[in-house]
């Protein structure tokens, strides 16, 4: 006598999620459980939670030779997931639940030995899958229910237990779909007013490049001897970036769901990321990859701020394998096994100093540097790195009487209005989907950053005397674009050209590469 039952589960493929068909086959034999269909570890371990599960739930696991197939069967299957539909499927097959109320749903879980799920990774972009298969609705743990509840047009249906399960599915018990509401969306805000500009003593003209920085979506690299600010203004960068609309908050939790990384009171993206990885990362750390590959440090920055301090001190092909993310806005892995695109639209912001002891050019601190000593150091961020970043900030040390003025500096709510505002003045301007300068393509330079012949003239000179490249031209012309958006300018002068010049002081010439 032959019993078979097929259950949907889902599965994560990087930030994605592809549905699965978990088919379950009990036949009589010498009881057994095999499971086909690329299972890795965890997936095969889950014969052993199960077994439990399901004696501890009252139902023992049936003495019968079970077959468990995940289709399609040449997709890697990995994680906990799998183990609430593959006991739902073997409780289905036996009889024990009807599979025609099983057909409509798609479930996923971690099972305990008593029964009790778990969380997993992924809830939201399963949720997603699920939706675009046209399913009626998703069971997930109940701690990933908030997140998924994001997708409109689903049931998700957060459950606790196998026992829960299994009663809703025979129709003795009713689970309410949850659905998501502002104050959920709201609980996604987890820096709002511990960091502020208003902090900061002086540096004003590094707030200001920081300001046009965040207008135009500009890296930035501040260069500066230990305990200037670097740090402390980076931190608080994010804060006067404008505030993530819902498509942009929707594909930064989705990265974060499918790493795991959200918590059950933290279930959405409200503020945009600030991710500032340790020297020691390697370049899989930063960009993603392994053997099925995941995303990197950029890719969790995605929509917001990627902070790389001492940078100098990264390795030099760590810091070579940013050059297609600050191009392209993605990162693309490739393994044997598959071939997965990564979103990775953020702003760099990297600080350094300006010699291996710090205190180079310092009026008031002596270097022990000798000059070759400087140029090693230097060298260690190549040319071609550099022409990617758009503005090279000299930040000094604060004078002392700034330190103890009672003057209160402008907080990051003033910047942030200012750069909203010049936002959405390029946006009207800029169309095609782009949402910032600092996406223009070579075209749209051409048809947007217009010079007068004085602008032209100084950008000429300054383009011989420092040695720049086409590329440091291009983000010249950007940052110029951005300035004037600032002030709300449809034309550049040569004031924008100017000022746009005097951010790239570590080019070629300075730093050979």
């Amino acid at each position: 006598m032959l019993s078979l039952a097929k259950v949907s589960g889902a599965a994560l493929y990087g930030i994605h999620a592809h549905l699965i068909d978990v088919e379950v086959d009990l036949a009589q034999g010498f009881p057994m459980l095999s499971i086909v269909g690329l299972p890795d570890a965890a997936v095969k371990e889950s014969k052993d939670r199960l077994r439990p599960a399901l004696k501890n739930t009252g139902f023992p696991l049936p003495a019968k030779r079970i077959t468990i197939n995940l289709a399609p069967a040449d997709l890697k299957k990995e994680g906990s997931a799998f183990d609430l539909p593959i006991a739902i499927g073997i409780l289905s097959a036996e009889g024990v639940i009807a599979l025609d109320r099983l057909n409509p749903y798609v479930i996923v879980g971690e099972l305990s030995l008593d029964g009790s799920i778990k969380a997993i990774s992924g809830a939201l972009p399963m949720a997603i899958a699920a939706k675009q298969a046209g399913r009626r609705g998703i069971l997930v743990p109940l701690p990933n229910a908030t997140e998924a509840s994001v997708v409109e047009g689903i049931e998700v249906l957060g459950v606790t237990t196998l026992a829960e399960v299994i009663a809703f599915f025979n129709g003795t018990k009713t689970i309410a779909p949850l659905r998501a509401d502002a104050s959920m969306l709201r609980a996604g805000a987890q820096s709002e007013g511990l960091e502020n500009f208003s902090d900061v003593r002086g540096q004003h003209h590094v707030k200001r490049a920081l300001e046009i920085a965040a207008a135009g979506g500009h890296n930035v690299l501040m260069v500066g001897p230990p305990g200037s600010g670097k740090t402390m203004l980076a931190k608080r960068f994010s804060t006067i970036l404008p505030q993530m609309d819902f498509n942009e908050s929707l594909e930064t939790t989705q990265i974060h769901s499918a790493m795991g990384l959200l918590a059950p009171d933290r279930p959405w993206v409200g503020d945009r990321p600030f991710r500032a990885p340790h020297h020691t990362i390697s370049d899989a750390g930063l960009v993603g990859g392994g053997t099925t590959p995941r995303p990197g440090e950029v890719s969790l920055a995605h929509n917001g701020v990627l902070f790389l301090d001492e940078m100098p001190e990264f390795r030099r092909d760590v810091l070579e394998v940013l050059r297609q993310p600050l191009e392209a806005g993605k990162v693309t892995i490739s393994r044997a096994s598959a071939s997965l695109t990564f979103p990775a639209r953020f702003i760099l912001v990297a600080a350094m100093n300006p010699c291996p002891c710090g205190y180079f050019s310092d009026p008031t601190r002596h270097c022990v540097c000798s000059p070759m000593a400087i140029q090693r150091y230097r060298s260690r961020v190549s040319g071609p790195l550099l022409d990617r970043i758009d503005l090279h900030i000299e930040v000094p040390a604060v004078p002392f009487r700034d330190l103890t003025t009672d003057f209160t500096a402008e907080g990051s709510e003033e910047i942030q209005k200012r750069v909203t505002g010049a936002r959405q003045f390029m946006a009207r301007r800029l169309g095609d989907g782009l949402r910032c300068n600092s996406e223009m393509s070579p075209r749209q330079i051409k048809k947007h950053c217009v010079l007068p012949d004085d602008a032209k003239k100084l950008l000429e000179t300054a383009m011989e005397k420092l040695g720049l490249s086409v590329r440091a031209y291009n983000r010249i012309l950007k940052v110029a674009r951005s300035i004037a958006d600032l002030a709300e300018r449809d034309a550049i002068d040569v004031a924008d050209i100017a000022e746009a010049v005097q951010y790239r002081t570590l080019d070629r010439k300075s730093i050979p590469g």
